[in-house]
């Protein structure tokens, strides 16, 4: 029997209340089971929010939560759930997102979220259960070598051989995904070493050698940096996450205040500068904005702040920003000159660095290039149809910034929503854009946002998604239905899977093979009642914005939000692959 929440919220309020639990931090020396060093560590290093799923090999842990823990464990329906769950709470919070799950199956079945977290760059650390030490190797039940399946998605694992290192394994765990470039960390748990008694020391002391992230960027490259932005003719400012996981929005925006510097972000890096300043350009890349991409085409001097230039930024790379010198500040030496080859290099953490070059730094003479800039904003502004029978996708997100006001914190899956979204929605906060950037990962989206709303209660939580990313997730609407997680989920329904459709169209001559939902589709609204949530059906937009209304005044469980919209909408600007970023199609008046 798993415990009610209002028991754990209790246990945790207590626990709060009461100071630490007992032996934690203490530096007593005490003998525990590995479960009960497991929980107490978790304690010791901060963890609020478990999201996790029992099962045989970790029974130990989840019999020592029963009776007492100082953490909320949620119990998510499917181990991806979970690790897209602690994921997108890492993304909101700055706090990395912890995952409890069982051997074999459960462990495979995080291997998508893993995946996710590392492309994007997301402090995670996920326990997986194992076959007891000495079944090891023998093909027993449920065993999978989740280290060697894992270790290419990771930043680092481990596999505990002794239930006397448990303690130290966790804050090292702990340490290198939040630290430097932050990423997921796995520790496998041998069912033996949970069950077992070992020595707790509560000392929480954390000694890699060989592991220290550089943070401060060297200051005479800052220095030239400075120089090169002082003295441009058309400087731009090209920000990616690494300004919202290093929660340098605000040093990126006294930049940009003082040098007066064009900035565009990536999808990553939405947020991280405010999107109504008119310095902002919106994003860039295959779905940026015309005039980002020209304005990255033709600037002299390109500074890229916790960037790392991959092909859906960069287009066609013989043929991206040949006219500029580039500087690259990052935390990950590995990212600079990787896919682009730059003059200055920074190696450190855009935090500390960008404060520097902001002391040094001088505002260009740059006029014309805002001239220029302004007269292709003019001429070249996204689009947004509109017709009083259908709801058109663009239209729907200027409705959902409006409603929010532009505060609230959104949640992309992946697919033409999730571009749509960027491209309208005004991103003015950092962590308020959360989406699956680099492994394109459909079903992120749901997931993601209930983990979002759990770490962040205080904030409106939309999930944008499509009919078919939805689908690959849905299963989660029961916890947040038991959890009472108040996510407004938006699905935009036009019955395909968009995007792939969108390309079958444009480049495979409108053969559209084993993309259309709409024949096979649920009713939305009523597996959303089925769960226990909340649903609601639009088909113009007059009934779009009652829905939305509604929505916005229902706070103690999730909404589905079923918006059919048109149906063969296709996302403009588009660079096509292989193009460079100048050779952006615009799409039809």
């Amino acid at each position: 029997m798993t415990p009610d929440v209002a028991t754990i919220e209790k246990e945790k309020q207590q626990n709060t209340n009461g100071a630490r639990p007992e032996g934690a931090q203490s530096g007593e020396t005490k003998e525990l089971t590995g479960a009960e060093i497991f929980v107490r560590t978790l304690e010791d290093v901060g963890v609020d929010t478990v999201f996790g799923y029992p099962g045989g090999a970790v029974l130990p842990i989840y019999d020592h939560l029963y009776q007492k823990s100082g953490f909320t464990h949620y119990l998510i329906r499917h181990e991806q759930g979970g690790t897209h769950a602690a994921d997108g709470y890492a993304r909101a919070t700055g706090k990395p997102g912890v995952v409890l799950v069982t051997s074999g199956p459960g462990g495979t079945n995080t291997v998508t979220g893993i995946a996710t977290a590392n492309m994007d760059s997301v402090p995670m650390v996920v326990f997986t259960g194992q076959v007891p030490s000495g079944m090891i190797g023998n093909d027993a039940f449920q065993e999978a070598d989740i280290i060697g399946i894992t270790r290419p998605i990771t930043k680092h694992s481990y596999l505990v051989k002794d239930v006397n290192e448990l303690e130290t394994v966790i804050h090292e765990a702990f340490h290198i995904a939040n630290s430097g470039r932050p990423g997921p960390v796995v520790v496998d748990l041998p069912k033996d070493m949970v069950k077992t008694t070992g020595t707790y020391r509560g000392s929480g002391k954390v000694k890699i050698p060989g592991y220290k992230p550089v943070t401060r960027g060297h200051h005479s490259q800052i220095a030239k940096a400075a120089k090169m932005l002082s003295e441009a003719e058309r400087p731009l400012i090209y920000a990616g996450g690494g300004v919202n996981l290093g929660d340098a929005a605000s040093e990126l925006t006294e930049l940009v205040e003082k040098t007066n510097i064009p900035i565009t972000t990536t999808l990553m890096g939405l947020g991280g500068f405010p999107e109504t300043r008119s310095q902002s350009l919106g994003m860039l890349g295959m779905h940026g904005t015309w005039y980002a991409n020209m304005a990255i085409t033709e600037c002299d001097v390109l500074l890229a702040v916790g960037a790392r230039f991959d092909d859906r930024v960069t287009g066609r790379l013989d043929g991206f920003s040949q006219k500029s010198k580039k500087i690259h500040i990052d935390i990950d030496p590995s990212c600079i000159s990787k896919n682009v080859e730059v003059e200055v290099p920074i190696v450190g953490n855009v935090k500390e660095v960008l404060p520097e070059l902001t002391r040094m730094a001088d505002a260009p003479q740059i006029d014309n290039w805002w001239s220029t800039i302004n007269q292709w904003k003019e001429e070249h502004p996204l689009k947004v149809p509109y017709s009083e029978d259908e709801i058109t996708p663009q239209y729907m997100i200027e409705k959902i910034s409006e409603v929010t006001r532009g505060e609230a914190l959104m949640v992309a899956d992946v697919g033409q929503h999730q571009m749509w979204l960027a491209q309208h929605y005004k991103f003015n906060h950092p962590r308020s854009m959360l989406s699956s950037g680099g492994l394109g990962t459909m079903g992120y989206g749901f997931p993601a946002a209930m983990g979002a709303a759990i770490g962040k209660p205080d904030r409106t939580v939309f999930c944008v998604t499509g009919d078919g990313g939805f689908q690959m997730t849905a299963f989660e609407l029961a916890t947040a239905v038991q959890y009472k997680v108040p996510v407004k989920v938006a699905i935009l329904n036009n019955g395909w899977l968009g995007m792939v459709r969108q390309w079958q169209e444009l480049f495979y001559e409108e053969r559209y093979a084993h993309t259309h939902l709409e024949s096979s589709n649920p009713d939305f609204v009523k597996l959303a009642e089925s769960y226990g949530a909340a649903g609601f059906r639009a088909k113009t937009p007059a009934e779009m914005e009652e829905v939305l209304e509604k929505a916005m005044e229902i706070n103690d469980r999730p909404v589905i939000m079923d918006f059919h919209v048109t149906k063969d909408e296709n996302c403009y600007p588009m660079v096509p692959a292989g193009a460079a970023l100048d050779e952006m199609v615009e799409g039809e008046e």
